[in-house]
């Protein structure tokens, strides 16, 4: 059952705090008050096992366990198999154990009466919105196998495209952070060393030299302040991005960003288009539908956009006449929509388009590779070349006065 975290009031007006198991919010909310609680707020949380599965490694419920969920669950649903019976085989020979136990809790709450969709509904942090409302679509259609066969597909497409994504931005992180700790040993622990070194031959120093060293000194002397002020400018842009205008400025400046932009946009347009696709196809309703692709965009412009798109389309407008104003949507993408929509066959639009920007990502990814790998390199070779000249110039110059 699911755990809710609740705030209260007793008799003496003191507030208590706490969590509870209960079979729904109703339920919870029963529970408190044949407590004689005064209720102030009531929340689903995740449960220890949730979040335990959450935060490590092989215990998470990963994309790739709900894909093999869903695909194994369409084929059995089938072939015939009753979903109590698939909910029950699917449970016992799941490699993961967490959503072994997840299924279970599905497996009898479906014999007990509840349909598919509402069963997973209490699961938020395992199935997302989309995932609940094409299930419910597939049970109101009859066509739930064909339904979870086309979950599995969508949940394996979002997942390449993630890992690609995650793959282009690895490499050059790890790279920077690599050439940024070269670059801190040096000015902390060998320059310093150098110092030492010249200060004993009693000649001037080169310029240069004199230049590098002043900032060794300061890094050293300011380090722990540096340190502490990097931290605290860190923790306050995290906060701002975290409200509701920090994370609209935060998300438009991604689609923005020289280089990484273009790419941020593609995925953004991919995801969009795969997502409303799959939808339509399954019969969700069209407003359902960009409401669902707008809280799963995973950013808060495209969002909003999306937000608009479906107050016009509330207001009898089509789908492509805001895309076009949202500015975020390529001529190219908003005259494909219009033209699916003219046809009427716009799932099938959307989806070659999210087909398109799929190949596009991975060129994408393919040139940013190509492109960060020289830049970095060149930026290291600058970087420490100056360095180690600024080191050796002092060594050069006296070399010549002796052989003079």
């Amino acid at each position: 059952m699911p755990n809710f975290k609740y705030a209260a009031k007793d008799n003496s007006g003191k507030t208590v705090n706490g969590v509870l198991e209960a079979a729904d919010y109703a339920a919870a909310i029963d529970m408190l008050r044949k407590k004689n609680l005064v209720i102030v707020s009531v929340k689903e949380s995740a449960s220890k096992s949730e979040i335990f599965s959450m935060s490590f490694g092989k215990k998470r419920i990963k994309a790739d366990d709900l894909v093999v969920f869903s695909r194994q669950l369409a084929t059995m649903v089938d072939a015939g198999i009753p979903l109590v019976g698939a909910l029950d085989i699917l449970g016992d020979q799941i490699e993961n154990k967490v959503f072994g136990d997840v299924i279970t809790k599905l497996r009898n709450d479906v014999e007990a009466g509840s349909s598919l969709s509402d069963a997973i509904s209490k699961h938020k942090k395992i199935f997302s919105t989309l995932f609940v409302n094409m299930v419910k679509a597939g049970e109101s259609s009859g066509m739930l196998d064909e339904i979870l066969d086309r979950l599995a597909l969508y949940l394996e497409k979002t997942s390449g495209l993630q890992k690609k994504i995650r793959s282009a931005l690895i490499y050059p992180a790890v790279v920077s952070a690599m050439a940024a700790g070269i670059t801190l040993l040096l000015l902390l622990k060998v320059i310093p060393v150098f110092k030492n070194i010249f200060s004993g031959f009693g000649a001037e120093m080169p310029k240069p030299t004199m230049v590098l060293i002043s900032i060794s000194d300061a890094l050293q002397k300011y380090f722990p302040a540096i340190v502490l002020i990097t931290a605290v400018v860190v923790f306050v842009i995290a906060r701002y991005v975290n409200t509701d205008k920090g994370r609209l400025k935060y998300d438009s400046l991604l689609l923005k960003m020289p280089i990484f932009g273009t790419l941020f946009t593609k995925v953004a347009i991919s995801k969009f288009t795969r997502t409303l696709s799959t939808l339509i196809k399954s019969g969700v309703p069209i407003l359902n539908s960009l409401e669902i692709v707008g809280k799963t965009a995973g950013n808060r412009a495209v969002e909003v956009a999306v937000e608009t798109v479906r107050n016009n389309v509330r207001e009898g407008e089509s789908i492509s006449e805001p895309l076009a104003r949202s500015k975020i949507f390529p001529s190219m993408v908003v005259r494909m929509v219009s033209v699916g929509e003219q046809s009427g066959e716009l799932e099938k639009m959307l989806s070659k388009i999210a087909d398109f920007y799929d190949e596009q990502v991975d060129a994408a990814v393919s040139g940013l590779t190509s492109l960060i790998e020289p830049l970095i390199i060149a930026f290291l070779g600058i970087v420490i070349g100056t360095i180690v000249i600024c080191m050796f110039l002092p060594i050069f110059k006296l070399t010549s006065v002796m052989g003079g």
